[in-house]
C-alpha cells in the first residue's frame, strides 16, 4: 500500500504542531508552578522588602522572569530548594539566587539564603541587607 507524499507532509505537520503545543503547555504549567510554590514567593517577598534592592534594580516595577529550566542552580528536592530567579527593574537586572529549607513538622518552608546580584556585579544580601543610604541621607538632613 502506497501512501502519498501529500498525505505524509499533513502527518508530519500535524504531529509536529500537537508535540509542540504540548511542549509549550508544559513549559508554561512548570513554570506556573515555580511562581506559585512557596519558597519562590519567599524570596521575592524578602526582594520586595528591600529597599535598597528595590532602588538599584530601578523598581517598583519589579519584572520577574521565568526560571531557566536547564540551569544547573536551579534544583528542588523534598525538603530543599536552590532557584534562580531572573528579575529586573526600569535601571538594571540581575538574578536572585536563593536557598529554601522545609519543615518536615511543619511542612513551611524557610529562606536560607537569598541574595541579590546585578549585572553590574553588585550583590546584596538579602537576609542581612546594607543600611537603606538614601533614608540616612534624609534623617540627617533633617537633623541638620
Amino acid at each position: 500500500m502506497r501512501v502519498s507524499t501529500n498525505k505524509l507532509q499533513q502527518l508530519t505537520i500535524f504531529t509536529t504542531v500537537l508535540t509542540g503545543g504540548g511542549v509549550t503547555t508544559m513549559y508554561c504549567l512548570m513554570q506556573k508552578k515555580f511562581a506559585a510554590s512557596d519558597y519562590h514567593v519567599l524570596a521575592l517577598q524578602r526582594l520586595e522588602a528591600c529597599p535598597v534592592a528595590m532602588e538599584r534594580l530601578g523598581a517598583p516595577p519589579l519584572k520577574v522572569h521565568n526560571i531557566h529550566l536547564t540551569d544547573r542552580h536551579n534544583q528542588i528536592h523534598q525538603h530543599t530548594a536552590q532557584i534562580k530567579i531572573p528579575v529586573t527593574g526600569s535601571k538594571t537586572g540581575g538574578y536572585l539566587y536563593t536557598s529554601s529549607l522545609r519543615d518536615p513538622d511543619t511542612n513551611r518552608w524557610t529562606l536560607k539564603q537569598a541574595v541579590l546580584m546585578l549585572r553590574e556585579g553588585q550583590t546584596i544580601d538579602l537576609l542581612n541587607p546594607p543600611p537603606d543610604t538614601a533614608a540616612e541621607r534624609m534623617d540627617r538632613s533633617y537633623w541638620d
